[in-house]
Protein backbone atom coordinates (compact mmCIF):
# COMPACT_ATOMS: atom_id res chain seq x y z
CA UNK A 1 0.00 0.00 0.00
CA UNK A 2 1.50 3.50 -0.73
CA UNK A 3 1.56 5.90 2.11
CA UNK A 4 -0.52 8.74 1.84
CA UNK A 5 1.35 12.48 1.30
CA UNK A 6 1.42 14.66 4.26
CA UNK A 7 -1.01 17.49 3.85
CA UNK A 8 -0.33 21.02 5.98
CA UNK A 9 -2.82 23.80 7.27
CA UNK A 10 -1.10 26.12 5.00
CA UNK A 11 0.04 29.81 6.92
CA UNK A 12 1.18 33.22 6.10
CA UNK A 13 5.09 31.43 5.21
CA UNK A 14 3.51 29.43 1.94
CA UNK A 15 0.78 32.52 0.87
CA UNK A 16 3.80 33.26 -1.95
CA UNK A 17 3.13 29.70 -3.36
CA UNK A 18 -0.52 29.81 -2.98
CA UNK A 19 -0.78 33.30 -4.90
CA UNK A 20 1.46 31.23 -7.52
CA UNK A 21 -0.74 28.71 -8.09
CA UNK A 22 -4.08 30.94 -8.36
CA UNK A 23 -2.02 33.05 -10.45
CA UNK A 24 -1.41 30.16 -12.51
CA UNK A 25 -5.11 29.49 -13.55
CA UNK A 26 -7.06 32.75 -12.91
CA UNK A 27 -9.80 31.90 -14.12
CA UNK A 28 -10.98 28.54 -13.24
CA UNK A 29 -9.54 29.29 -10.01
CA UNK A 30 -11.54 32.55 -9.52
CA UNK A 31 -13.86 31.54 -6.84
CA UNK A 32 -11.13 30.70 -4.87
CA UNK A 33 -8.93 33.65 -5.92
CA UNK A 34 -11.39 36.21 -5.11
CA UNK A 35 -11.57 35.30 -1.30
CA UNK A 36 -7.57 34.88 -1.63
CA UNK A 37 -7.32 38.69 -2.60
CA UNK A 38 -9.86 39.83 -0.15
CA UNK A 39 -7.58 37.95 2.86
CA UNK A 40 -4.19 38.94 1.88
CA UNK A 41 -4.87 42.77 0.18
CA UNK A 42 -8.25 44.09 1.90
CA UNK A 43 -10.37 43.03 4.40
CA UNK A 44 -8.75 39.42 6.01
CA UNK A 45 -11.74 37.17 5.74
CA UNK A 46 -10.63 33.96 4.41
CA UNK A 47 -13.62 32.05 5.26
CA UNK A 48 -11.43 28.93 5.11
CA UNK A 49 -8.42 26.96 5.17
CA UNK A 50 -5.39 26.26 2.23
CA UNK A 51 -4.12 22.75 2.59
CA UNK A 52 -1.14 22.14 0.79
CA UNK A 53 1.61 19.08 0.15
CA UNK A 54 4.80 20.11 0.24
CA UNK A 55 4.13 23.88 1.03
CA UNK A 56 1.55 23.62 -1.56
CA UNK A 57 3.70 22.75 -4.30
CA UNK A 58 3.08 18.87 -4.63
CA UNK A 59 -0.35 20.02 -4.49
CA UNK A 60 -3.14 22.70 -2.79
CA UNK A 61 -6.52 22.55 -1.94
CA UNK A 62 -9.22 25.00 -0.41
CA UNK A 63 -11.17 24.32 2.60
CA UNK A 64 -13.85 26.38 3.33
CA UNK A 65 -18.36 27.01 2.56
CA UNK A 66 -16.87 25.14 -1.24
CA UNK A 67 -14.19 21.96 -1.21
CA UNK A 68 -11.98 23.08 -3.98
CA UNK A 69 -8.81 21.20 -5.34
CA UNK A 70 -6.38 23.76 -7.26
CA UNK A 71 -3.85 21.59 -8.01
CA UNK A 72 -2.16 18.47 -7.42
CA UNK A 73 -1.73 14.98 -8.72
CA UNK A 74 -3.17 11.34 -8.27
CA UNK A 75 -1.74 10.80 -5.01
CA UNK A 76 -2.16 14.53 -3.54
CA UNK A 77 -5.99 14.31 -4.48
CA UNK A 78 -6.03 11.00 -2.44
CA UNK A 79 -4.38 12.60 0.19
CA UNK A 80 -6.62 15.97 0.64
CA UNK A 81 -9.37 13.29 0.22
CA UNK A 82 -7.96 11.39 3.47
CA UNK A 83 -8.00 14.55 5.17
CA UNK A 84 -10.93 16.04 4.30
CA UNK A 85 -12.55 12.18 5.26
CA UNK A 86 -10.96 12.78 9.18
CA UNK A 87 -13.90 15.77 9.85
CA UNK A 88 -17.30 16.59 9.72
CA UNK A 89 -18.28 17.46 6.13
CA UNK A 90 -18.67 21.61 6.33
CA UNK A 91 -18.31 22.61 2.87
CA UNK A 92 -21.61 22.90 0.86
CA UNK A 93 -20.00 21.70 -2.24
CA UNK A 94 -16.86 20.26 -3.97
CA UNK A 95 -16.47 22.01 -7.26
CA UNK A 96 -13.33 23.22 -9.24
CA UNK A 97 -11.53 21.74 -12.99
CA UNK A 98 -13.11 18.13 -13.43
CA UNK A 99 -9.65 16.37 -14.07
CA UNK A 100 -9.12 17.21 -9.90
CA UNK A 101 -12.26 17.36 -8.76
CA UNK A 102 -13.58 13.67 -9.65
CA UNK A 103 -11.26 12.05 -8.52
CA UNK A 104 -10.84 13.24 -5.31
CA UNK A 105 -14.47 12.96 -4.35
CA UNK A 106 -14.05 9.23 -6.06
CA UNK A 107 -11.89 9.04 -2.49
CA UNK A 108 -14.34 11.23 -0.64
CA UNK A 109 -17.42 9.61 -1.51
CA UNK A 110 -17.80 7.02 1.33
CA UNK A 111 -17.45 9.69 4.32
CA UNK A 112 -18.94 12.49 2.78
CA UNK A 113 -21.42 11.38 0.04
CA UNK A 114 -24.18 10.26 -0.89
CA UNK A 115 -24.23 13.69 -3.01
CA UNK A 116 -27.60 15.16 -3.56
CA UNK A 117 -26.43 16.13 -6.93
CA UNK A 118 -23.06 15.83 -9.27
CA UNK A 119 -23.02 18.01 -12.58
CA UNK A 120 -19.76 15.93 -13.89
CA UNK A 121 -19.63 18.11 -16.81
CA UNK A 122 -19.74 21.71 -16.46
CA UNK A 123 -17.59 24.33 -19.53
CA UNK A 124 -15.92 26.61 -18.25
CA UNK A 125 -15.99 29.89 -20.00
CA UNK A 126 -14.15 32.94 -20.79
CA UNK A 127 -14.22 35.99 -22.84
CA UNK A 128 -11.57 38.56 -22.73
CA UNK A 129 -12.68 40.02 -26.01
CA UNK A 130 -15.72 42.72 -26.64
CA UNK A 131 -18.72 41.27 -26.69
CA UNK A 132 -19.40 39.56 -30.61
CA UNK A 133 -22.87 41.19 -29.83
CA UNK A 134 -24.51 44.43 -29.59
CA UNK A 135 -25.32 45.27 -25.69
CA UNK A 136 -28.92 45.31 -24.41
CA UNK A 137 -29.38 49.31 -23.38
CA UNK A 138 -32.09 48.41 -21.30
CA UNK A 139 -29.36 46.19 -18.80
CA UNK A 140 -28.27 47.94 -15.76
CA UNK A 141 -26.84 47.72 -12.36
CA UNK A 142 -29.60 46.88 -9.95
CA UNK A 143 -30.06 49.56 -7.15
CA UNK A 144 -31.03 48.96 -3.32
CA UNK A 145 -34.81 50.01 -4.07
CA UNK A 146 -35.37 46.79 -6.81
CA UNK A 147 -34.68 44.42 -4.39
CA UNK A 148 -37.74 43.74 -3.89
CA UNK A 149 -38.65 42.70 -7.12
CA UNK A 150 -34.74 41.35 -7.60
CA UNK A 151 -34.82 38.93 -4.87
CA UNK A 152 -37.87 36.97 -6.35
CA UNK A 153 -35.89 36.29 -9.50
CA UNK A 154 -32.71 35.63 -7.71
CA UNK A 155 -34.95 32.55 -5.55
CA UNK A 156 -36.43 31.29 -8.56
CA UNK A 157 -32.98 31.17 -10.67
CA UNK A 158 -31.47 29.25 -7.53
CA UNK A 159 -34.50 26.82 -6.94
CA UNK A 160 -34.27 25.72 -10.50
CA UNK A 161 -30.15 25.53 -11.03
CA UNK A 162 -29.46 23.93 -7.86
CA UNK A 163 -32.97 22.58 -7.05
CA UNK A 164 -33.15 23.73 -3.32
CA UNK A 165 -34.98 26.40 -2.20
CA UNK A 166 -32.11 28.90 -0.65
CA UNK A 167 -35.51 30.49 1.62
CA UNK A 168 -35.48 27.53 3.59
CA UNK A 169 -34.12 26.95 7.06
CA UNK A 170 -34.21 31.08 7.93
CA UNK A 171 -36.70 32.38 5.68
CA UNK A 172 -34.62 33.37 3.34
CA UNK A 173 -32.34 35.94 5.51
CA UNK A 174 -29.21 35.18 4.78
CA UNK A 175 -30.38 34.42 0.76
CA UNK A 176 -31.88 38.08 0.96
CA UNK A 177 -28.78 39.23 2.57
CA UNK A 178 -26.23 38.26 0.08
CA UNK A 179 -27.95 39.37 -2.73
CA UNK A 180 -28.33 42.69 -1.15
CA UNK A 181 -24.96 42.77 -0.89
CA UNK A 182 -24.34 41.87 -4.48
CA UNK A 183 -26.67 45.43 -5.41
CA UNK A 184 -25.32 47.26 -2.55
CA UNK A 185 -21.59 46.43 -4.37
CA UNK A 186 -22.74 47.01 -8.08
CA UNK A 187 -22.27 43.23 -8.63
CA UNK A 188 -25.70 42.65 -9.93
CA UNK A 189 -27.38 43.29 -13.30
CA UNK A 190 -31.17 43.68 -14.20
CA UNK A 191 -33.30 44.26 -17.19
CA UNK A 192 -37.11 44.88 -16.78
CA UNK A 193 -40.44 44.70 -18.55
CA UNK A 194 -42.54 47.17 -17.20
CA UNK A 195 -42.25 46.02 -13.25
CA UNK A 196 -41.16 42.43 -14.47
CA UNK A 197 -37.73 41.33 -14.01
CA UNK A 198 -37.21 39.28 -17.16
CA UNK A 199 -33.54 38.96 -16.81
CA UNK A 200 -30.63 39.00 -13.91
CA UNK A 201 -27.20 37.67 -13.74
CA UNK A 202 -24.52 38.75 -10.51
CA UNK A 203 -21.31 38.56 -10.29
CA UNK A 204 -20.30 36.25 -7.74
CA UNK A 205 -16.50 35.85 -7.33
CA UNK A 206 -14.32 39.14 -8.02
CA UNK A 207 -10.88 38.24 -8.03
CA UNK A 208 -7.98 40.90 -9.21
CA UNK A 209 -8.37 39.57 -12.70
CA UNK A 210 -11.77 37.81 -13.09
CA UNK A 211 -15.28 38.21 -12.36
CA UNK A 212 -16.88 35.03 -12.44
CA UNK A 213 -20.88 35.53 -13.63
CA UNK A 214 -23.65 33.26 -12.00
CA UNK A 215 -27.27 33.41 -11.48
CA UNK A 216 -28.17 34.14 -14.80
CA UNK A 217 -31.67 33.78 -15.34
CA UNK A 218 -34.45 34.27 -17.92
CA UNK A 219 -38.00 34.82 -16.42
CA UNK A 220 -39.61 31.19 -18.33
CA UNK A 221 -42.10 32.59 -20.21
CA UNK A 222 -39.70 35.19 -22.03
CA UNK A 223 -37.50 32.11 -23.12
CA UNK A 224 -37.19 31.72 -26.89
CA UNK A 225 -37.06 35.58 -27.80
CA UNK A 226 -33.42 36.04 -27.87
CA UNK A 227 -32.94 37.72 -24.65
CA UNK A 228 -29.95 36.08 -23.27
CA UNK A 229 -27.47 37.02 -25.69
CA UNK A 230 -27.89 40.86 -25.89
CA UNK A 231 -28.32 41.38 -22.11
CA UNK A 232 -25.55 39.13 -20.92
CA UNK A 233 -23.19 41.07 -23.45
CA UNK A 234 -24.10 44.39 -21.25
CA UNK A 235 -23.52 42.30 -18.02
CA UNK A 236 -19.82 41.19 -19.83
CA UNK A 237 -19.27 45.13 -21.10
CA UNK A 238 -19.75 45.88 -17.64
CA UNK A 239 -17.87 43.47 -16.20
CA UNK A 240 -14.90 44.61 -18.71
CA UNK A 241 -15.40 48.26 -18.26
CA UNK A 242 -16.68 49.18 -15.26
CA UNK A 243 -15.06 46.36 -12.81
CA UNK A 244 -12.12 46.05 -14.85
CA UNK A 245 -12.14 42.18 -14.93
CA UNK A 246 -12.35 39.65 -17.68
CA UNK A 247 -15.69 37.90 -17.70
CA UNK A 248 -16.22 33.73 -17.01
CA UNK A 249 -18.55 31.84 -15.69
CA UNK A 250 -19.38 27.76 -15.92
CA UNK A 251 -22.57 26.37 -17.50
CA UNK A 252 -24.30 23.01 -17.32
CA UNK A 253 -23.41 20.97 -20.26
CA UNK A 254 -27.28 19.88 -20.90
CA UNK A 255 -28.43 23.44 -20.91
CA UNK A 256 -27.66 23.97 -24.47
CA UNK A 257 -29.94 27.27 -25.01
CA UNK A 258 -27.87 28.83 -22.67
CA UNK A 259 -24.42 27.44 -24.24
CA UNK A 260 -25.72 28.48 -27.45
CA UNK A 261 -25.90 32.01 -26.23
CA UNK A 262 -22.74 32.36 -24.50
CA UNK A 263 -21.00 31.20 -27.58
CA UNK A 264 -23.24 33.85 -30.25
CA UNK A 265 -21.39 36.90 -27.24
CA UNK A 266 -18.15 35.83 -27.43
CA UNK A 267 -17.12 33.05 -24.54
CA UNK A 268 -14.89 30.19 -25.16
CA UNK A 269 -14.14 27.10 -23.16
CA UNK A 270 -11.14 26.62 -21.27
CA UNK A 271 -11.56 24.17 -18.76
CA UNK A 272 -14.07 21.98 -17.72
CA UNK A 273 -15.63 21.70 -14.38
CA UNK A 274 -17.38 19.89 -11.71
CA UNK A 275 -19.51 20.07 -8.93
CA UNK A 276 -20.90 17.76 -6.22
CA UNK A 277 -23.91 19.55 -4.19
CA UNK A 278 -24.64 18.62 -1.41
Amino acid sequence: MVASLPVKVLGPAQLPQVAATLAADPYAGCIVGARFDDHTQRNGRLGGQFWGINGGRGGLCFVGPNLVPLSGDERALRAFAAMAARRPRASASVCGRRELVLPLWDRLERRWGPARLIRAEQPFLVCADPPAVAPDPLVRAARTEDLPSYFPAAVAMFTEEIGVDPTEGDHGRSYRNRVGELIRQGRAFVRYDGDQVVFKAEVGSLSDRAALIQGVWVRPDRRGEGIAGPAMAAVMRAVQDGLGRTPCLYVNDFNLAARAAYRRVGFQQIATYASVLF
